[in-house]
């Protein structure tokens, strides 16, 4: 398959599953409340892409929710091209992707965070995953989540969701703390082994996290919530945050390659507190 239209199909791919968890997020809504939406492009003065963020803030369910799509184009700055797979001697790239945070109203509703994407340069690579962040503890909540993505998983290839279950774990880890993000999920990243496989995995990944959030918001909207379980969740936003600013590969890659700043930074909650 020529390299154009995988582009194509993948980029494409992101754009329409931005297009559908808005129109779920809104519908959670009860279409109350709108997104802000924020086109901008990579380089004002030639086309090197760009994408569109879309950020909705106070809802009654959402207190903050991004969903970012990105398509960029270019060359690595050389103190990054030895860092990137295939861009050693050639500096140019291609990238596109989806990348959604979700920060809730209700504590007892987990902080979820799902992104995919396709880089190319002289080779080219699915990279992705989705994990879950709350602040109550909820072990029926937390089996059930992982029960889901290992059959998703296990349609594809039976070694998958142990692979990035690891990967997940040791990926979402906060050093300095001594301690995981939240609960895990799945994360991948270098995916080049066929690209139709590949990217119907790619694919299955997205509707599947649509399927969880949907699905876990609904069981648990209307549970009843105190200001000392609302402060447990300012506490572990706090934690959030401080992955995000010093751990997170997507946001180093955003900013590396010359991304909206605001899109990149849209994962971090509205507010924050530490001890």
């Amino acid at each position: 398959m020529d390299n154009s239209i995988k582009k194509d199909l993948a980029s494409n791919w992101f754009k329409l599953l931005q297009n559908a968890i808005c129109n779920d997020i809104l519908e959670l809504e009860n279409n109350k409340i709108k997104f802000q939406s924020t086109s901008w492009k990579r380089n004002s003065k030639k086309d090197e892409g760009g994408g569109e963020y879309r950020i909705l803030k106070n809802g009654k369910i959402f207190e903050k929710v991004g969903v970012n799509f990105s398509k960029v184009y270019g060359k690595f700055p050389k103190k990054f091209q030895k860092n990137i797979p295939g861009a050693e001697k050639d500096p140019r790239f291609w990238a596109s992707g989806i990348s959604i945070v979700m920060h809730m109203q209700n504590p007892h509703i987990p902080a979820m965070h799902f992104n995919t994407r396709y880089i190319s340069t002289q080779k080219n690579w699915f990279g992705g995953g989705m994990d879950v962040t709350p602040a109550i503890k909820d072990d029926n909540e937390k089996n059930k989540f992982h029960k889901t993505l290992k059959l998703m998983c296990d349609q594809h290839n039976k070694n998958y969701y142990k692979k990035y279950k690891k990967w997940c774990d040791e990926y979402f880890y906060l050093p300095h703390r001594k301690e995981a993000r939240g609960i895990g999920g799945i994360f991948f990243d270098y995916k080049d082994d066929n690209f139709e496989k590949d990217f119907k995995f790619v694919r299955d990944v997205g509707i599947t996290f649509q399927m969880i959030f949907n699905e876990i918001i609904r069981k648990k909207i209307k549970k009843k919530w105190s200001l000392k379980e609302k402060e447990k969740q300012y506490i572990k936003r706090g934690r959030y945050a401080e992955f995000n600013l010093l751990y997170d590969r997507g946001t180093k890659f955003g900013l590396q390659t010359g991304g909206n700043v605001e899109g990149i930074l849209m994962s971090l909650p509205p507010l924050a507190k530490w001890k």
